[in-house]
């Protein structure tokens, strides 16, 4: 079973634009993710840019061999067609679409929003942990 997620930029006029990724959503992963390699507008304008995500951060490839770097997993890298990001006019409609984690780049950081509907902190902002390196 995957934790969805939705990953977006937004913009001055408050709109969003945004990704769909299916696995790993949970703040502990996908938002750490985000602040370590994707926290400057530009590399997050060029994730989003890639259309619908299966995975964040992986280096294997769908016949599970070891690539040589790590990166998102595109839908497109598996031969489907390229889903485009999608247009929200605003915060509340952007949270509405059902995934279990939303993520917004704005203001020069990323927040998580937790919009697990089933939970009693749903649509509260979430805190992204801090990545321990050992």
């Amino acid at each position: 079973m995957s934790t969805r997620s939705r990953i977006g930029i937004q913009f001055a006029d408050q709109s969003i634009l945004s990704v769909y990724c299916h696995s790993d959503g949970y703040p502990e992963f996908n938002g750490v993710t985000l602040v370590e390699h994707f926290n400057s507008h530009d590399a997050a304008a060029e994730l989003i840019d890639g259309g619908s995500i299966s995975l964040l951060w992986t280096n294997r490839a769908w016949d599970m061999t070891t690539l040589p770097t790590y990166g998102p997993r595109y839908f497109t890298s598996r031969g489907e067609e390229y889903t485009p990001p999608r247009l929200n006019s605003n915060l509340n409609e952007y949270l509405s679409e059902g995934e279990e984690y939303a993520y917004l780049f704005a203001n020069g950081e990323w927040i998580c929003y937790n919009t697990r509907s089933w939970d009693e902190k749903y649509l509260q902002q979430m805190e992204i942990p801090v990545a321990v390196t050992v």
